[in-house]
């Protein structure tokens, strides 16, 4: 049989039924939709990420406490010493400045408004590091850190959020964990998600924090100490001067392992990658289920379709029609339905990312949905391989019939 009329045929009997192939269809069409939605929402997630982490710079090295990869036990804690000797340029040439940085969810209030948001400890170095810059005001100094000043830098949308502004409010005072802070800038809008919203904090002078607001386990102690190397060329040399300089101040032995950690940003952008792939293949793999139960509803049509046209199969093999024309007539029809809910589906995939983006925009999360030509193609021949798959079994059912049996089928 040529192919071109196969293909006629196949038309001609899906549109007989209409409903029956639209319902069928539908299984396809979510199926195809989801693993395609899945896969693009995933990868602009992905882009969002490591946007805003490569933002930062690709040349700031992270030191934390304890180091579990060599199972080290109680680890000293790092100190504002510790960031001294890290920012003395004739041990570590390399780095460019250390800072360090406590951070907690924390009150905040001002007259009848009261909100919680995220508050961070440093040293004036941080505003450089972290590429923070003031709409108006000032950022805190050293001679801030050293008296301990009550004085603290807004994000754009907490500073309106308490005062019903972004602008005008250097001077007013602020009440933090009950302790009153003078406003002595606030910083521009930089966008952020519900992770991580740096429009939503505010920062004060490290000592200020060990002092009125973080509870330490040890005196003088920080979260963590972010350094920035001279260049990206120079991450490598950096790590080795502050592991150096770090295993030298907590005096440790030869024999000792570091008892902190040190990552780069490479390192994060690895596990960002990592645990992004995971997730991709967790949900994709979830999604390619409802294309199998797609592939399912076809080959349940095709056997209905196959019972209802036996007298139909019956008369064309009695008129000459080989077993190999029947097969072609149904695999054919089973390939169309899938390959119009996978056209389909694309479009619905279209759709459920451009929600998505939106939904997230709203939740403060900038995410744009990537739909790639390797995603459509992948979905759209997976798809139409499902109902070849699932098409085979009816087609070869219907091929088998005796032709004498199948006409006085009632």
């Amino acid at each position: 049989m040529n192919f071109l009329l196969s293909i006629k045929e196949a038309f001609s009997s899906l549109a007989a039924n209409k409903m029956r192939s639209l319902l069928t269809v539908l299984g396809i069409v979510i199926g195809v939709g989801a693993v395609i939605a899945v896969l693009s929402i995933s990868r602009g997630a992905e882009a969002s990420i490591i946007g805003q982490i490569e933002s930062i710079g690709t040349n700031v090295i992270y030191v934390m406490r304890g180091n579990r990869a060599e199972g080290v036990k109680n680890p000293r804690y790092l100190t504002l010493s510790d960031v001294e000797a890290l920012n003395n340029r004739l041990r570590a040439p390399h780095i460019q400045w250390a800072s360090p940085m406590m951070s907690s969810q924390t009150s905040f209030s001002l007259g009848n408004e009261s909100h919680t948001a995220g508050l961070v400890g440093s040293i004036p170095v941080y505003q450089y590091t972290m590429d923070i810059q003031l709409s108006e005001g000032e950022f805190f100094t050293d001679d801030d850190v050293d008296s301990r000043r009550a004085v603290i830098v807004l994000g754009p949308e907490l500073a309106e959020r308490l005062t019903g502004k972004r602008s005008e409010v250097v001077g007013l005072s602020v009440r933090v964990n009950n302790y009153p802070f003078r406003v002595i800038g606030v910083s521009k809008a930089k966008g952020g998600n519900q992770f991580n919203n740096p429009d939503m904090q505010a920062y004060i002078p490290i000592t200020t924090m060990q002092m009125r607001v973080s509870r330490q386990s040890a005196p003088d102690s920080v979260d963590l100490i972010m350094i920035q190397a001279q260049d990206a060329e120079s991450v490598n040399a950096a790590i080795a001067e502050a592991r150096e300089v770090l295993r030298r101040t907590h005096r440790l032995s030869t024999r000792q392992a570091d008892d902190f950690s040190i990552t780069n940003q490479e390192d994060i952008l690895s596990l960002a990658n990592s645990i992004t792939n995971v997730l991709t293949v967790f949900l994709a793999g979830i999604a390619g289920i409802s294309l199998l139960v797609g592939g399912i509803g076809i080959m349940n049509i095709m056997l209905v379709s196959v019972t209802e046209r036996t007298q139909e199969i019956g008369l064309r093999k009695a008129l000459g029609a080989r077993k190999s024309d029947i097969k072609m007539q149904f695999l054919t029809e089973s390939a169309l339905l899938s390959l119009l809910g996978g056209v389909l589906g694309i479009g619905l995939a279209w759709i459920i990312g451009q929600i998505v983006a939106r939904v997230a925009s709203n939740a403060g999360t900038e995410i744009v949905p990537v739909i790639g030509l390797d995603a459509i193609a992948l979905a759209t021949l997976f798809s139409l391989a499902v109902g070849l798959f699932f098409g085979i079994y009816p087609a070869i059912r219907a091929a088998n019939l005796e032709p004498v049996e199948a006409l006085r089928y009632e």
